[in-house]
């Protein structure tokens, strides 16, 4: 086979195993890789499997004997090998498949170079950013989304956290797989491990039909933790199980099921003192920190502009861009809500607008008074005030502290958990109490 790929003009490189092939292709930069199945010391399906783990999308022809073509079809389905020949080859078939994968391997380069051109434009997939720190995110991106390492990804909320996730999974060669994506406090504690592990009929009372769960949906691809700091403790050895052995257990169930799943994971908070110490280093070999767009003001005339691209055709609108005025009022605002907030801003306005420019009267009334200038407002400073009595409990001071913050961020939970510090389950479960009480109290006054 190299004899008579040398007498067509190609460069080749002979290795008589995986292991030696793998020495090789570290000084040998190849357009196709042919590997026979079976091998001394390492096989075609662990060399294909462990170029995949490390990143290398280089297309592979599996050669194969007549009995063994069920397996050279299970590496092109799991491995994505390029496809398989049956030996003994055929020359000119063998030429055809081979011209075939160059041609791949040449438009694999070319997406590539366009991503990175357009990176180097400040627009990775749907992140966007010229700033100094949205393109050592985008280099970090870049770096281990081909791999099959962990990620972490820190950031407040609306600063694009499962953005970064998806395009990690799509620049990885999980790309046509699933992508699975979960937040951890978003689920009541009594259904977390069904929709983590999936469940059995019969499980538990309600569980009327046997369910997968978020581990074996994302088999092949991708499974993202949104807000892991939230995840309740009782989870949490189960979780880590499963991250150490990629097998999971349906509540219910009695055998475990073997899962194929990148875990990204993500936090708006410190997620050191919620989880355990196990946890936090298998899911952050990598960490991603997003930076708040207060802290990046110089992209958002990049970043209105490409949203104004995407909703001019959502909404079938003819806007042209952001007046000075508003681009300088935008620049003077803090953006509590990062780009969440500024693309509500921004389609809300141009649909009112419709077409020409952004003016300062297409936005939202009243949404920027008192909150500009690098300070965030206290609570007291537009709605409301706190009157405390001395004597009074602890708990009711808390109660109302907690409701004049909900009331000034419109009953924006996750807003109102930010201003005052504590995380959104830890909010969600002082409401609770509030509710309680005001249940019981209502019950004894009747």
């Amino acid at each position: 086979m190299a004899t008579i790929l040398s007498d067509r003009g190609f460069v080749t490189q002979v290795a008589t195993d995986g292991l030696d092939a793998l020495e090789r292709l570290s000084t040998f930069s190849a357009d196709v890789i042919v590997a026979d199945l079976v091998m001394p010391r390492m096989d075609g399906f662990e060399l294909i499997q462990h170029l995949k783990d490390r990143g290398d999308h280089t297309p592979a022809i599996v050669l194969t004997a007549f009995g063994s073509i069920e397996k050279a079809l299970a590496v092109v389905h799991d491995l994505k090998a390029f496809w398989y020949l049956e030996k003994p080859v055929e020359p000119r078939a063998f030429e055809i498949l081979l011209e075939r994968a160059i041609l791949h391997k040449r438009a694999l380069q070319k997406t590539d170079e366009l991503r990175r051109e357009l990176t180097l434009h400040g627009v990775l997939g749907d992140l966007v950013g010229t700033s100094p720190a949205m393109q050592e995110v985008f280099s970090v991106i870049r770096q281990v989304g081909p791999t099959s390492a962990s990620v972490l990804i820190c950031g407040e909320s609306g600063t694009g956290k499962e953005l970064v996730a998806r395009e990690i999974h799509k620049l990885s060669s999980r790309g046509d797989g699933p992508f699975v994506a979960i937040n951890a406090a978003a689920l009541p504690e009594s259904l977390i491990e069904s929709e983590l592990f999936g469940h059995e009929k019969g499980a538990f009372t309600g569980a009327m039909e046997r369910r997968a769960g978020c581990f074996e949906q994302a088999h092949g691809g991708t499974l993202f933790l949104d807000e892991i700091g939230e995840m309740p403790l009782s989870a949490q050895p189960k979780l880590l199980r499963v991250l150490e052995d990629l097998r999971v257990r349906r509540l219910g169930g009695k055998s475990e099921i073997p899962v194929d799943a990148r875990v990204l994971a993500a936090t708006s908070h410190s997620v050191v003192a919620h989880v355990r110490e196990e946890i936090y280093y298998r899911l952050s070999v990598f960490q991603i920190m997003l930076p708040p767009l207060r802290g990046r003001k110089e992209d958002i005339p990049l970043i209105a502009e490409v949203m104004i691209q995407i909703l001019n055709k959502k909404h079938g609108a003819r806007v042209t861009g952001l007046d000075s005025d508003v681009l300088k009022l935008f620049g003077t605002y803090d953006w509590p809500g990062n780009v969440r907030e500024l693309r509500n801003v921004i389609e809300r306005a141009t649909i009112v607008a419709g077409v020409g420019a952004i003016q300062l009267h297409h936005l939202p009334s009243g949404s920027f008074d008192g909150r500009s200038g690098g300070k965030t407002p206290k609570p007291s400073d537009n709605k409301g005030h706190l009157t405390l009595q001395p004597g009074q409990p602890l708990s009711q001071a808390e109660e109302a502290y907690i409701k004049l913050t909900l009331e000034y961020v419109n009953n924006n939970r996750k807003r109102a958990a930010e201003i005052l510090g504590i995380s959104l389950r830890t909010l969600q479960n002082r409401i609770a109490e509030f509710h309680k009480v005001a249940k019981v109290a209502a019950a004894i006054d009747s």
